[in-house]
């Protein structure tokens, strides 16, 4: 995958972003045992091809390109680990991104603001102006679908709110 630092064989963005999100809490759960341990991570795909973080400004305009006038779909994988038990799952977000300038891409890319972004923009920031629409969860774009994060913790077994 094209800019990932998260290096993985696995192709199916909802797997792949369940797997890297597993990972990650694991790692933490093992060096702190019978905390509540909340791992996120986000692939975004574009038809078949994934688009990790950027290396630079420069892959930052080729991801900006292919996504121009396209929908690709944004995927977070949340896993959960807990005292009672172990919960993961996955949140799917359709983003559609207006057609774009080279002077638009070069200038959103100029900005460094994508670099640490899966698919190369922030909608929180000025990636925003991208976009034309979104169906689903915008906070699952942002990298933390709260409504998912949500279920998993109840599902095991911590309590939110009342």
């Amino acid at each position: 995958m094209s800019g990932e630092d998260e290096a993985s064989d696995e192709r199916d963005p909802a797997r792949l972003a369940r797997s890297l999100a597993r990972q990650k809490a694991a790692a933490v759960a093992r060096q702190h045992p019978g905390a509540v341990v909340v791992g996120a991570d986000t692939v975004v795909a574009l038809g078949e091809g994934l688009l990790g973080k950027p290396r630079d400004e420069a892959e930052n305009r080729a991801f900006l390109r292919r996504l121009a006038g396209q929908t690709h779909q944004v995927y977070t994988g949340v896993s959960v680990f807990a005292p009672n038990g172990e919960e993961s799952g996955v949140e799917r977000t359709d983003v559609t991104f207006r057609p774009l300038s080279d002077a638009e891409i070069a200038h959103y890319a100029a900005t460094g603001e994508g670099l640490d972004k899966a698919g190369g923009y922030g909608i929180q920031g000025v990636g925003m102006a991208l976009v034309a629409r979104i169906e689903g969860d915008y906070s699952n774009v942002v990298g933390f679908p709260l409504g998912l994060v949500i279920r998993l913790l109840r599902a095991a077994g911590v309590r939110v709110w009342a």
